[in-house]
């Protein structure tokens, strides 16, 4: 997550046996990345679960060879793209042994992706925090499934057990969660967003393209606070698109204007990573189990 994301939060998830991720560009400058990269692979070594890095493809990211060749020397293990897929950083990132997920909004994007040699995806459905698509997670699921049996992980308002388990019942391998750890202790967000994290609900996200050029979902309090109407935004302009400034706005996305998903209502308190990873697979078993007794599964 952009501006939130970094080592400790990473290294959390993985300690507590889940994939974390963070964007490249959170470390700045690029010898911050190399630093960073160096200290998540010491502290997460024997770890049953991957690190990942994301990295924006646009051609407004004028990082992405010096973020590749960083990530190259310490191997990273898993790579997210979005915005673009880009078959010769896909041949790279396989080249030191790693695995490519690309960010996908629709079935168009994922067939793209995968013919230039995505390992695997993910479905950014409608309700995901940050950049997000329009299309119900039933629809993309299914689309992408009718000819993909490869790796699919699934990002939409999944912010409890349930909602894994749901998105395994859709024909997703993963969840893709977001929000909730925006409200941990481990992230860089500040305490006011963290805050406004646990007091918010599905009703305070707004869908705009005005931050940044393409449709994504936040908080409707940090607009507010910006001097902004969230009912009435004007349309952003694609062809401004520059994610390596944070926006085309005044108030930049996303230190201004916070990212979250429609899932929030879920997130009760702010609390560490290892208590939120436990209280994901608590809540995940127990679904199960009344599912179980529901359908008279063994």
């Amino acid at each position: 997550m952009f501006l939130v994301s970094g080592p400790e939060l990473v290294i959390a998830q993985v300690r507590s046996g889940i994939v974390g991720s963070f964007p490249s560009l959170n470390a700045r400058p690029v010898s911050q990345l190399d630093e960073w990269l160096h200290q998540i692979t010491e502290e997460t070594a024997g770890c049953e679960a991957p690190f990942a890095v994301n990295m924006i493809v646009h051609k407004s990211n004028a990082r992405v060879e010096e973020d590749l060749a960083v990530l190259e020397k310490w191997k990273a293990p898993l790579v997210i793209t979005s915005l673009g897929a880009n078959a010769e950083l896909n041949q790279a990132v396989h080249d030191w042994g790693g695995m490519v997920l690309h960010d996908v909004i629709d079935d168009r994007f994922a067939r793209k992706a995968v013919d230039k040699g995505a390992d695997g995806l993910i479905a950014v459905a409608a309700g995901a925090g940050g950049h997000a698509g329009r299309l119900s997670p039933f629809a993309l699921v299914q689309e992408i499934r009718s000819w993909f049996d490869g790796p699919l992980a699934l990002s939409g308002s999944i912010a409890n057990g349930p909602a894994i388990l749901a998105a395994q019942a859709l024909g997703a391998d993963f969840a893709y969660i977001g929000t909730p750890w925006i409200a941990t202790e481990e992230a860089q967000a500040v305490q006011g967003y963290k805050d406004a994290i646990v007091a918010g609900s599905a009703s305070d996200i707004v869908y705009s393209n005005l931050f940044t050029g393409v449709h994504g979902n936040y908080l409707r309090p940090s607009i507010v606070a910006a001097g902004l109407d969230p009912d009435n935004l004007p349309e952003g302009d694609r062809s401004q698109m520059n994610f390596g400034s944070g926006g085309n706005t005044a108030a930049k996305a996303w230190k201004d204007i916070w990212g979250a998903g429609q899932g929030i209502g879920a997130v009760q308190a702010v609390e560490s990573v290892a208590a939120r990873t436990e209280r994901l697979e608590r809540e995940y078993q127990e679904a199960l189990a009344r599912l179980r007794g529901r359908t008279g599964m063994a």
